[in-house]
């Protein structure tokens, strides 16, 4: 009977907790409910108040960045004080012989018209069409459509910066010199003063470039005037074959075309460039192909670390590669270099840090 008795104690006891747990979770459920309800009703308002804000502000965000690019496409390249120079060149006629040959090598290819026999300027075919339409200038030394009214100053400080006299920024399309000796900026102005008939005066006009907004976005927030240099720059010692090979190697644009790419290049100190002279860059030919640059670091597998310095002197020179397709456009032979210049910038190549980078050529 005691055991009895304490057993149905004990499942009265239970009952008696089962019962208040039930009604206390009862409670807390409906505590919940009541709360949400309640606080989902009073925050409502704020929060759809809140999404009307944040709508607001982004509204405003895309009206902001699509005036500002109206404006800069409407505005174009930008214009830059520029900084008078007192330059007079003396020119020799050692000096006007220098300036032809860096005037074939650096200026030609781009501003000579095949219709006029001089550089009169003309569509370059290889600006990839995202950059817009661009036209060479007329350099020769007409004063109304060339560089004849220009003084000597305002040529050397649009080949150092890019500005023109007028303060026209020249987008990167165009060849900037700020690591050439003042020698050779000399030598350059010697030729463009000379009688050569290739510069003679032309009054051929200008075709206007039309740069599109991608163009003008990036002259103002990566593309920008470089400085003149702080200092004389000389020129290198003949006699060190290292330190010639630098030089040509950095002004004639080689480590432009062949390091990585355009956009991450260095002008000011090219060893900072992107993949230096490791190829893969993409530069256009004429019917707007891309053509890859090869690797021409001293890497032994994908570079020209086993060529010998004499097939390095005919490959550039004549544009023929042992075993292998001639080189086409945008690469062109330079067949004004001599085989000691040719040969000093293979001694400088094969200074470099070796980059193992395999591009494959295109075209072939």
């Amino acid at each position: 009977m005691v055991i009895n008795q304490l057993t149905t104690q004990k499942i009265i006891t239970n009952n008696i907790a089962y019962i208040f747990y039930r009604q206390k979770l009862l409670f807390t459920l409906d505590f919940f409910y009541f709360y949400a309800k309640y606080h989902t009703l009073y925050f409502l308002p704020s929060m759809k108040k809140l999404i009307k804000i944040i709508g607001v502000l982004i509204g405003l965000i895309v009206l902001l960045i699509a005036g500002g690019l109206i404006y800069i496409n409407a505005s174009g390249i930008p214009h830059y004080k520029t900084t008078p120079m007192p330059l007079q060149v003396q020119a020799t006629s050692a000096s006007i012989a220098r300036g032809q040959k860096l005037v074939y090598m650096l200026c030609m290819f781009c501003h000579k018209d095949p219709n006029t026999g001089r550089l009169t300027g003309k569509k370059l075919l290889d600006i990839p069409p995202e950059f817009g339409e661009v036209y060479s200038r007329n350099i020769t030394q007409d004063k109304e459509q060339g560089i004849g009214a220009w003084t000597d100053g305002e040529i050397a400080y649009l080949l150092r910066t890019g500005v023109a006299k007028d303060g026209h920024y020249t987008p990167p399309y165009m060849v900037k010199l700020p690591n050439l000796a003042d020698d050779d900026i000399n030598a350059i102005i010697s030729f463009l003063r000379s009688d050569n008939p290739m510069v003679a005066a032309d009054p051929t006009p200008d075709i206007p470039s039309s740069p599109s907004l991608l163009t003008k976005l990036l002259c103002r927030v990566a593309f920008h005037p470089l400085p003149l240099p702080t200092h004389k720059i000389e020129l290198p010692d003949t006699n060190n074959a290292v330190q010639l090979g630098r030089y040509l190697a950095v002004n004639l644009g080689c480590s432009e075309c062949h390091s990585k790419d355009f956009k991450t290049n260095n002008q000011l100190e090219p060893e900072q460039s992107e993949g230096y002279f490791g190829g893969g860059n993409q530069p256009l030919n004429e019917q707007g192909q891309v053509m890859l640059t090869p690797n021409i670091t001293p890497d032994k597998a994908t570079g020209i670390g086993n060529w010998t310095k004499d097939e390095f002197i005919k490959t550039l020179k004549t544009g023929q590669v042992k075993n292998q397709p001639a080189l086409r456009y945008p690469m062109e032979p330079y067949v004004l270099l001599t085989d000691a210049e040719a040969g000093a910038i293979f001694e400088y190549l094969m200074t470099i840090p070796a980059i193992h980078h395999e591009v494959k050529r295109s075209g072939i």
